[in-house]
Formats: C-alpha cells, sequence, structure tokens
C-alpha cells in the first residue's frame, strides 16, 4: 500500500495535461533560437527530441495530494500543548493571506501573474536574454504555476530519485511544468493557485508555508502581515537559508528592498512609501517564535508524548506503524486531550519542590491523576526535562509502561494490600476480622490457583511497623504484612489477583501479575498511572472506568474520527468497595493512632495508602478524593535495589531511610491540594455492606485470636 494515500489524506486532485508537446518544445525552442541563434538550433533540435520522449511518458493526469500539515495536540481547555510534524506548515486560504503579502510574492516572482495562461513569456525570454548576459542564472523565469507545480511533482515523489528529478534543470522538466502549468491554469482561478504557492513553498527556518513563516518570524498570523513583513517573506523564497532574516538579516534586508522596489513598479505601493520602509533594520520589527517540534518544548513534555505514542499505537489511525507515524507528522488532525493544565502545573511543582530535577541524590519522582469517574488522566508530571544529555533529563516516562514509552514498572509495596482487603471482604471477611500478625511469621498453607496443589515452600515474613494481633481495619492503617499474608493465605491468591488484573493491573512489560504469596506485598513491576486508576475504583463505588487521554481527533476537513471506546465496569460490589474506602479514609484521617497516612490529611475526604518495598527500592503513596486519584512513585532510574533509599540526602535532607509517608505522601498531598483548587469537591456518600466493627463470618472463616493491647515491633 502506498501510505503517501492513506485513509486520512484527501483524494488526490486530478489536472488533466493540455496542449501539444512538440508545439511546447517548438516554441522554446525558439526562445533558445532567438537567443543563441544557429548554435542553439542543434542544441535546441536535441532538447525537442529528448523533450518529446519524455513528454509521452507523461501521466495522463497529474496528481497533487493534500500538502503535509502540523498536527497539533490541545490540552482540555484547548490550549495547544504540542505541534507534530514533518514540515511545519498550517494551510490557509487565499482569504486568510493579507493583501501586501499576495502583492509582494506576485511583485518579487511573477508580475504578470494575472496577465499569463501558466506560461509567461515575456518572462522567460528575459530571463533567458539575463542569464545569458551574465553567464550564470540570475533569474529563474518560471511563474507561480510552473514553481508550483515543481513543488508539487517533488512533494509527490515515491522515491528520493523521483524528488531529484522534479527539480532538475533539464529541459524535459522544463517542458513537463509547462505543460501542467498550462492545465492547471484551466482547471483552477487565479487565488486558488496562489493559495497553493504560498501554502507549499519554502521560506527558510523551518517553516513550510506563509502562515508558518509568519508565525516563525514574527508570531503573527498571514492575514495580519503589513507591507514591511510582507515584503521580507517574499523575499526569502528564492534563496531560504541565504534570505532568512534571523540568521543573515543584513542580505535579507537587501533582498527586502528589491522586493519593495517591486511592489512600486507593479503599482502596489507608492515610491515615498517604498523609500520610507527601507529605512527600518529588519532586526527592529522581527519577532520570531521558536520552533518546537514534537513533545519536548511542552508544558507536559511526558504526557505529550504518552499521547503520542497512544496515537502510535492505535490501528484508528492507520493500518500500519508507518502510515500511524505519517498521521501524527502530516495529516494536519488536532488531537483534544484530558489533560488539565492547572492539575499539571500543580503537579510539576510538587515533583520538583521535593526532589529537585538536578538533585545529586539522582532519585526520580512521578506522579499520575487521574478523574476517579471516568478515568480521564488529567497530569501526568516527573522530576526530569525531556532529553538524553546531562543529570535530570530523560525521555523515559517513568508513569507508564514499556509500551508507551514508560519502564517495565515498579514494585508497588504495601499499595497492594488493598486487593486482598476486597477479595477477604467479598469472601466474608468483614473489617474486624482479627488475625495473628506476629512477626516473623511462616506461612505454610499457600496452593496453587491452577490445581490447588500446595506447591509453594514456607513462607517466611517480617513487619516493619507493628506486630500482634490486628483486625482488619488495623492491619491497614498500620500497613502489616504479617496481617495480609495471612488474610491472603485464608482469600487464597486467585481472587486478590485477578481483581487487580481487572482494575487494570498488569506489569510494565505487559504481562500478567503473577499468583504467589508475596503478591500482596507489591512485588509485581507495575505503573503510576496504573495504579491511580486501580485505587480510583474506591471512589467510584466499584466502578472501574479505563484511562483514557484522548476526547477528540478532528481532521483538517472537520471531521471527528472514531475513537477506541474505553467502558466503564463494576468489578467489586458496592458494598464491598465502599467498605473498603471507608478504611482507606481512616489511613489518612481516622482516629487510629500512629497510622501510616496520617500526615496527608486534605481536610476535605480522602483515603490512600502507603507502599515502601524492602530496603526502600521503591516508595508509594496512592490515594483518592470524591473527584481524583493519584499515585506517587519514588525511586531510583537506575535501580532502586541498587541504589536504595537508606542512609541518603535527598534535596538537603538526609533520611535514615524513605518510606511511602516521607516523600510520596507529601507529593501527593500538596498535588491534591492544587488540583481541588480549581475541582468541585464532593463527598464519598460511601453505603458500606460492613460496619467497620463487624466481624465477618464466612463458611470456612478461622476463629480469631484476640488478644488485650496492640504490641509494637522494637
Amino acid at each position: 500500500m502506498n501510505t503517501k494515500f492513506s485513509f486520512w489524506r484527501k483524494k488526490p486532485t486530478d489536472l488533466k495535461v493540455l496542449g501539444s508537446p512538440t508545439l511546447v518544445a517548438i516554441l522554446f525552442a525558439g526562445l533558445l533560437i532567438f537567443i543563441g541563434g544557429i548554435p542553439a538550433l542543434a542544441i535546441a533540435g536535441a532538447s525537442i527530441k529528448s523533450a518529446n520522449q519524455a513528454a509521452d511518458t507523461l501521466p495522463i493526469n497529474l496528481q497533487t495530494l493534500p500538502l503535509p500539515e502540523s498536527t497539533r495536540i490541545l490540552a482540555a481547555d484547548g490550549t495547544q500543548i504540542a505541534d507534530l510534524y514533518q514540515q511545519n506548515r498550517i494551510e490557509v486560504s487565499i482569504e486568510e493571506i493579507s493583501k501586501p503579502m499576495q502583492q509582494a510574492i506576485i511583485s518579487i516572482e511573477d508580475a504578470r501573474f494575472y496577465d499569463h495562461n501558466g506560461i509567461d513569456l515575456k518572462g522567460t525570454i528575459r530571463a533567458l536574454v539575463t542569464n545569458q548576459i551574465s553567464g550564470g542564472v540570475v533569474q529563474g523565469g518560471s511563474s507561480l504555476t510552473q514553481q508550483y507545480v515543481k513543488n508539487s511533482l517533488a512533494l509527490s515523489a515515491k522515491t528520493p530519485e523521483e524528488a531529484a528529478a522534479a527539480k532538475e534543470k533539464t529541459f524535459a522538466r522544463k517542458l513537463k511544468e509547462m505543460r501542467y502549468a498550462l492545465a492547471l491554469e484551466r482547471t483552477s482561478s487565479k487565488d486558488e493557485i496562489l493559495a497553493n504557492y504560498l501554502n507549499i513553498s519554502y521560506f527558510g527556518a523551518g517553516a513550510h508555508g506563509v502562515e508558518a513563516a509568519s508565525n516563525r518570524y514574527f508570531s503573527k498570523s498571514a492575514i495580519n502581515l503589513t507591507v514591511l513583513e510582507a515584503a521580507t517573506i517574499a523575499g526569502i523564497v528564492q534563496q531560504p537559508t541565504g534570505f532568512d532574516p534571523i540568521r543573515n538579516p543584513a542580505r535579507n534586508e537587501n533582498r527586502r528592498n528589491q522586493v519593495l522596489d517591486r511592489m512600486v513598479a507593479n503599482g502596489y505601493l507608492a515610491n515615498s512609501e517604498a523609500n520610507d520602509l527601507k529605512k527600518v533594520p529588519v532586526t527592529n520589527y522581527l519577532n520570531p517564535t521558536p520552533i518546537r517540534n514534537g513533545c519536548t518544548g511542552s508544558v507536559a513534555p511526558y504526557y505529550c508524548d504518552y499521547v503520542v505514542q497512544l496515537v502510535r499505537n492505535y490501528p484508528t489511525f492507520g493500518e500500519t506503524q508507518v502510515e500511524r507515524d505519517l498521521f501524527l507528522r502530516e495529516s494536519g488532525a488536532t488531537i483534544t486531550t484530558t489533560l488539565d493544565l492547572n492539575v499539571q502545573a500543580g503537579a510539576q511543582a510538587a515533583v520538583d519542590k521535593y526532589i529537585p530535577r538536578d538533585d545529586p541524590s539522582q532519585k526520580a519522582a512521578a506522579i499520575s491523576m487521574v478523574n476517579a469517574k471516568n478515568g480521564q488522566i488529567l497530569a501526568m508530571a516527573q522530576n526530569r526535562t525531556w532529553g538524553t544529555d546531562g543529570l535530570g533529563n530523560t525521555t523515559y516516562n517513568y508513569n507508564v509502561d514499556a509500551l508507551h514509552g514508560g519502564t517495565s514498572g515498579m514494585q508497588a509495596g504495601s499499595t497492594f494490600k488493598v486487593f486482598t482487603m476486597l477479595a477477604a471482604l467479598e469472601q466474608g471477611y468483614g473489617p474486624a476480622t482479627t488475625l495473628d500478625a506476629n512477626t516473623p511469621k511462616t506461612f505454610s498453607n499457600f496452593t496453587a490457583c491452577e490445581n490447588g496443589a500446595p506447591v509453594f515452600e514456607p513462607y517466611t515474613v517480617n513487619n516493619s511497623t507493628r506486630s500482634g494481633v490486628f483486625d482488619m481495619n488495623l492491619g491497614l492503617a498500620y500497613s502489616v504484612n504479617t496481617y495480609f499474608v495471612g488474610l491472603e493465605e485464608v482469600t487464597g491468591l486467585c481472587r486478590p489477583v485477578d481483581i487487580a488484573e481487572k482494575l487494570g493491573l498488569t506489569t510494565g512489560r505487559g504481562q500478567g501479575l503473577e499468583r504467589v504469596p508475596s503478591f500482596t506485598l507489591g512485588t509485581a513491576p507495575v505503573t503510576p498511572l496504573m495504579m491511580a486508576s486501580a485505587y480510583s475504583v474506591f471512589a467510584n463505588h466499584g466502578v472501574h472506568c479505563p484511562t483514557s487521554a484522548i476526547t477528540k481527533v478532528t481532521t483538517r476537513d472537520g471531521e471527528d474520527l472514531a475513537l477506541p471506546r474505553t467502558l466503564c465496569e463494576s468489578i467489586v460490589d458496592q458494598g464491598t468497595a465502599d467498605t473498603a474506602g471507608l478504611m482507606l479514609t481512616n489511613v489518612i484521617d481516622g482516629s487510629i493512632s500512629g497510622r501510616t497516612g496520617g500526615k496527608m490529611s486534605l481536610g476535605t475526604p480522602a483515603g490512600g495508602k502507603t507502599g515502601t518495598t524492602n530496603d526502600s527500592a521503591a516508595v508509594w503513596f496512592v490515594g483518592f478524593t470524591p473527584e481524583i486519584a493519584a499515585a506517587v512513585w519514588v525511586g531510583d532510574p537506575r535501580g532502586g535495589y541498587k541504589y536504595p533509599m537508606k542512609n541518603i540526602t535527598i534535596n538537603g535532607k538526609k533520611y535514615k531511610q524513605v518510606f511511602g509517608s516521607s516523600l510520596p505522601g507529601p507529593i501527593w498531598k500538596e498535588s491534591m491540594l492544587s488540583a481541588l483548587e480549581t475541582t468541585p469537591k464532593g463527598s464519598f456518600d460511601f453505603q458500606p455492606s460492613w460496619a467497620l466493627t463487624e466481624k465477618g463470618i464466612a463458611p470456612d472463616y478461622v476463629a480469631p485470636i484476640v488478644v488485650p493491647e496492640v504490641g509494637v515491633t522494637p
């Protein structure tokens, strides 16, 4: 399949070739004879023969493809956050180009544009004579129509050889241009041809087309170009590099003055006005906008890149990877995202505040924030600058999986305990279910999901917080490892993992989660975006909505493309989810002294959970309000276990050991507080199936061990 004709492109325009190739060739040969006399006749004879042979092979129709245009990525409020392009171009109509710009380009490139039928014989003769006298190429002689044809043929080329042939200085190429120019003049109006020419031409400094050039040099649209600005741009097209006003202002100024003189000669400008304009240095009115291609210069580069990766992986935007890449770089589409710029700014400020990008520790922080009710991704930030060189630079997005520009994932620690809790509540084990949670403790009754056979070796677990006998509410608030491994032993390995996977969790490599005893302690490598999405189920009464980052994709023709649908699904019943959600609010705002999330209180309803892996290789905080779910990871991209967070200084503060409440928690809190400034505050309206004081009695329930006091490890 020819990727030049992808589904998002308009149908190519056919231009029927008109006129006799022999007559055109003879006419052109006559010009050579007029200038060069008899010697030129011999050359012309050979040229005519060669040109006629080439003409005989021309297709009946000339196909002109739509011009490659920039694809724009917008935030949810319509603010542009990135441009992606192969050629920086925004196509505009003739009505969107100022009259001075139209007059300037006609004056300098084709003064008789409105008088000829595609071939300016006077201009061609003048150019030939001038070039003959000078001994070099001083004037071009091609009409605007011919120049457009030449550029169009080069753009439509399927190979580098075809592109080179479209611009080579041969009589055969010139003949082809003339024939197509005659055809084009019969099928298009002068205004259409002029607009096409101004849209296809290269104006230097990475600007293709007059609209991009106007933005590049003057930070304005082409409709607003003044006479002086128009003359500046019009003068560039002959030598886009040499006459670039940013790189070569003196050369551009001389060329600009030539354009002004031509505008006077053509009656578009008074001589006195032109003389006044010539006195103004070009540097006085340049107001360039830097070229930013891709996500590098975006206010949210990692979010932007995630959107790009989504498009690159959606069959909706092309059958092959090549087609999808072309869509991103040439389609001129507008991609509207779910990014909330206010939420993004707060999240970025929080990660940068607690761990500066150039911090000598090289520790990284990443946060993903999603709308808990519909799964829309509101923000995605990390304490890194997009790039590959230097401390604090990376092109890896720590928030997402490897398929979408991220990593293979990071172990999430105790944040996984909630999945075992949900399974237990489903099976009839209430919040007051009491288990022996002393440390160390060895578990010997785990069986495999597949056949129930006792295949696991005895598994010994230590607590990092407290030890003793706890109910589920206390075990969660204190994040007691042996309590939740014991609870997992009772529920079995199947259902906790099943719930986690239905909430969107896989490894960062896209693999399923292992059904092993260590699952509830968060040994699976996952991403912040996955965890934020999973925890949204507590704010949404058991319903989970897969994450989404794109709300609309509109083609250059104004057509909205069909996007993959994301359907919300009830993963656990409301009573179960609300009971778990209520217990998670106790981790932050409950009355339990020493709870791990106590420092993260927002002053408004919220729930959450800390997570700390062995040796603090990775630390987390994942939490939610009625509106937003967010997950924060802090770790070392070079390898958490190789560079653990013990006896370390981060941002000038010394830590004996970093926990989920030490850095991820405060980042989460500040990000949430910032987001809630512009987000309506609601309430959870929980309808739990269990009171927090109720014991659960399931058919296979084991009588709890009860002790009067909670023990504390040294």
